[in-house]
């Protein structure tokens, strides 16, 4: 690509749309985006339940799987992530959920400063058009629509009452005052379909000359003039390519592949680097360290009553009504997704804040996405919040095409263990109260041979997956681990930053697409001012942290 442009965006996701959206709004500023996958063309990625179909979808979605994890039982564990505009944001459950102030409030206290929960509120606010309107926690005119689900279910009602009568408080806004407490989700849904952030932010500023997305477009590599990035390499088409840019590179690209590409591009352990043979240009140890995941265990009932979701897509009647209701009112499970209850609850007594998340769906399968069961069903799906185990992602090879090693680490730690227990042991509790008894058959999994702590663990190590989540691997910070610092900006590396999940210190307490979407906001802002403190583009990031080592 001959001509040059200012920024360049590195993975069309959750982050690199708004990034791409929000910096084309100056017409002066020339933005090109990366994107390996295709455009979000099929239906199936509209429909919020079509998340049944995109989970499996080479088409649309890495397919990876983490290497065998010890923890585990030595499983490997399918982490889908999104491979087409909108990245995850494209294929998600569509739950909005923001974290709690504390989760925040920590990264500030870590060091990086003006990450706090009141720094990042307005962010969160501007992104932010909810169908309740503007107020002091949300936003009524941003780019992400979100919605609430609308019809009240059974089901999830009686779920609600179950928390109720265990202590945990009734929440209707789970991003509001506090998040504590049971209700139904906010979902970044608008009238039955799915705002992606590639339908929020991209789609609006597809017009403008000074934007140009390529799609099928994977990076390889990044251009480095000593230790300034000045571009990107990347294959299209069979045919290998690369673009130029006068200020930044903006690495989007997950958590996965934006470690993937700086280790590729000589930007990481140097060991690692050295032992594949990659010229070092800079000793970043933390470069694909630190990754966190959220561990999801998945308890699966039969339900007494057929009022399920299950008994829906289990006939041609029911699913020819569920697409009657999609039709004609833009409602019904084909407008929601899979989740629609949530609680967020203390499962440990020493807990500060809530440590356990629940997804409530009203139908079952063997894994989230899967087939659903032939009988009336549902899943009460618990996560721990704040894990502690850490995991990393390193290349395998210099071949950009081959999956990196990702080893999570799940349940490494004694705390979560104890808590992966106890949130099974809470989803069992809120089964038995009474709301829920009439609506409980059986429980199918784990079912009654996991009659103590030890069977419930091994349960968790046999069946318990990704609820997709995995961040931290470029965390922001000014330690030894830190690869970026607190205005993104590669430690060492003029040029580059790294804007998506991966710059989290610590896991945010919740899903992370809303958060990941405030984290580009942010960046926008920043990346304006240090232009501007710059001296324009071509002044842009000559003013870096330093590096932590510095390679001889």
């Amino acid at each position: 690509m001959e001509e040059d442009f200012d920024y360049i965006v590195v993975g069309a996701g959750s982050a690199g749309c708004v990034l791409a959206a929000r910096l084309s709004e100056d017409p002066a500023t020339r933005v090109l985006l990366l994107e390996a996958g295709p455009r979000d063309r099929s239906l199936w990625i509209h429909l919020p339940i079509g998340y049944g179909k995109t989970m499996w979808s080479p088409k649309y979605n890495w397919c990876f799987h983490t290497d065998p994890d010890p923890n585990m039982n030595g499983r490997r564990i399918y982490w889908p992530r999104g491979k087409t505009l909108g990245g995850s944001s494209s294929i998600n459950g569509l739950i909005y959920i923001r974290g709690q102030r504390e989760d925040y409030d920590h990264w500030a206290a870590l060091g990086n400063r003006g990450w706090g929960y009141d720094d990042v509120l307005p962010y969160f606010i501007k992104s932010e058009h909810n169908q309740r309107g503007a107020g002091q926690y949300h936003g009524g005119d941003g780019p992400l629509k979100v919605s609430d689900i609308g019809a009240k279910h059974e089901l999830i009602e009686a779920f609600i009452d179950g928390a109720r009568s265990l202590g945990v408080p009734r929440n209707d806004d789970f991003n509001g005052a506090r998040q504590e407490g049971v209700g139904y989700y906010q979902l970044t849904t608008w009238q039955g379909w799915r705002c992606s952030t590639a339908k929020g932010y991209l789609d609006p500023a597809r017009g403008r000359p000074n934007l140009r997305v390529e799609t099928g477009a994977h990076a390889t590599g990044l251009i480095l003039d000593g230790r300034r990035a000045i571009g990107v390499r990347y294959r299209q088409a069979g045919q290998a390519s690369s673009a130029r840019c006068r200020a930044e590179v903006l690495l989007a690209a997950g958590a996965i592949q934006s470690p993937q590409l700086l280790q590729l591009s000589g930007i990481g352990p140097a060991a690692l680097l050295q032992r594949h043979g990659i010229p070092l240009v800079l000793d970043l140890p933390g470069v694909g360290e630190n990754l966190q995941d959220h561990l999801q265990i998945r308890l699966i009932y039969e339900c007494s009553k057929p009022i399920t979701t299950n008994d829906q897509l289990n006939s041609w009647f029911g699913q020819m009504k569920l697409g009657l209701q999609w039709l004609a009112f833009r409602s019904g499970p084909l407008a929601v997704g899979i989740n629609q209850g949530g609680c967020f609850m203390r499962a440990l007594p020493d807990a500060a804040t809530p440590d356990i998340q629940f997804h409530v769906a009203t139908l079952s399968a063997d894994m989230a996405g899967g087939n659903v069961h032939p009988f009336s069903g549902f899943t009460l799906s618990v996560c721990q919040l704040q894990p502690q185990s850490r995991g990393h992602i390193r290349i395998r090879s210099t071949n950009p095409f081959e999956p990196p090693e990702m080893q999570p680490n799940y349940l490494a730690t004694e705390l979560d263990r104890r808590t992966a227990v106890a949130g099974a042991k809470a989803a069992r509790a809120i089964a038995a109260s009474a709301p829920m008894r009439p609506y409980v058959k059986r429980e199918v999994k784990p079912g009654p041979e996991a009659a103590d702590d030890a069977a419930l663990l091994g349960y968790c190590r046999d069946h318990g997956a990704t609820i997709f989540h995995p961040s931290g691997t470029c965390k922001m910070g000014s330690d030894e681990l830190a690869v970026v610092d607190a205005r993104l900006c590669v430690r060492g590396i003029e040029g580059l930053r790294v804007v998506d999940c991966s710059v989290m210190p610590t896991l945010v307490s919740g899903n992370t697409n809303a958060p990941v979407v405030m984290i580009a906001e942010k960046a926008v802002d920043m990346i304006r001012d240090d232009a501007a403190a710059g001296g324009g583009a071509m002044g842009r990031g000559r003013q870096r942290a330093p590096a932590l080592k510095s390679a001889t």
